[in-house]
């Protein structure tokens, strides 16, 4: 299923992260691991945050998901099913 993860990095943690040059390692990390079809970063609500769109094949791939935001950023950590045009035509299609 194609999900959309959300990660809202707490701002010290970040920054400590930024000075000890461990933000790029987390960040590759993830990628590598997740193989995002999307990947985008920027300030939302005032915040580094990081929204990661790829395929989760089980439920049970969320711990190793989310934890490295969680315990080496600090962040706050949302995943969501979402669709492209393609899955909601075929969605829509199946609709009485």
């Amino acid at each position: 299923m194609r999900v959309l993860l959300k990660a809202t990095l707490d701002t010290d943690r970040a920054n400590e992260a930024i000075r000890g040059g461990k933000l790029p390692e987390v960040i590759s990390r993830t990628l590598d691991h997740l193989k995002p079809e999307a990947a985008y970063f920027g300030p939302l609500g005032g915040r580094r945050t990081a929204l990661l769109v790829f395929d989760m094949q089980d439920s049970s791939e969320l711990p190793p998901t989310g934890e490295p935001f969680f315990t080496e950023l600090g962040a706050e950590v949302e995943v969501s099913p979402i669709m492209n045009a393609d899955d909601l035509r075929k969605g829509l299609s199946q609709l009485g």
